[in-house]
């Protein structure tokens, strides 16, 4: 598998994506209700999504893409050199992960901050990631072990800074965390006290962007949604973050497995420990909060 041709393929696939949210946003997103969680969807996201589909079906067509509103399409047996599909099969080894607007409630109110961004799994493990911010037009990108790109060259992540008043961090949380869940509400508070500011932007791969080109310092996830995290995480890593889960032990992004393993630090090196130990008093904290 060739993914530096991976990685163009899927920038290719962003940028006409962008080109055509961006002729429609603001003005044309009228969202609807998806699920029972407070998300929403419009018909952006539909026509964003069933181009990057087709143009990786059409250069992949033994893999695997599972796309936010569309679901999963599976990889042909014609396009498989081992033959007929199923779990076994070369094609589902390589899964696409497609979210075709992310930041649709930023949109929804004419907030123009949204990304589109993809990922390749090699199994669950993200080895290529592609985030493309449609306003500004700028894309970055990252192949695993082989460095990120942005549009001004590779990426080096936060830069070392005194943060006397404490980092800039961004937040992020599942669709299914509930505004009662006693552990978020601790995590929220905490950061308020310790950090200078805390972003919490609807997109969370924008906000990935942002630490991995060193305009916020540090950011944590709870719970965080699959299908936008190892995109974001690999151009992250890749940038020079490091990512932990709050055991402390790394943390491996992936789209599959229980929302629960998907809670996360990430930051310089110099600056994981901080986080850490935040995560660690917000939950000694919480059994004490108030019920709402």
């Amino acid at each position: 598998m060739d993914l530096e041709h991976a990685r163009r393929i899927a920038v290719e696939a962003a940028l006409a994506a962008g080109s055509t949210l961006r002729e429609s946003v603001p003005g044309a997103a009228a969202a609807r209700p998806k699920g029972t969680s407070g998300d929403v969807v419009t018909d952006l996201d539909l026509a964003a999504e069933k181009l990057i589909v087709e143009r990786l079906r059409a250069e992949f067509p033994a893999h695997r893409i599972v796309a936010e509103e569309s679901g999963v399409h599976a990889g042909s047996a014609a396009g498989s050199p081992d033959g007929p599909r199923g779990e076994g099969a070369a094609g589902w080894e390589w899964t696409w992960l497609v979210d075709p607007l992310d930041g649709t409630n930023n949109v929804a109110i004419g907030l123009p901050a949204y990304v589109v961004g993809l990922a390749l799994c090699a199994g669950s493990r993200p080895v290529v990631g592609v985030v493309h911010e449609p306003v500004s037009g700028h894309t970055w990108s990252a192949v695993r072990d082989a460095g990120a790109l942005g549009p001004a060259g590779p990426l080096t992540g936060p830069p070392r800074r005194d943060l006397p008043h404490g980092p800039v961090l961004g937040w992020t949380q599942g669709h299914g965390v509930s505004r009662r869940d006693p552990a978020a509400r601790s995590l929220r508070m905490t950061m308020e006290v310790r950090a200078r500011r805390v972003l919490q932007l609807w997109a969370p791969l924008l906000c990935w962007a942002m630490l991995a080109r060193g305009d916020i310092d540090g950011m944590i996830g709870y719970h965080a949604e699959g299908l936008d995290l190892p995109a974001g995480a690999l151009l992250a890593r890749e940038a020079g973050v490091e990512i932990r889960g709050f055991d402390g032990v790394p943390f491996e992004a992936s789209a599959e497995g229980p929302a629960e393993d998907r809670s996360f630090v990430a930051a310089p090196p110099t600056l994981v420990g901080d986080l850490l130990d935040l995560v660690a008093e917000a939950r000694r904290l919480a059994p004490a909060l108030p019920p709402m």
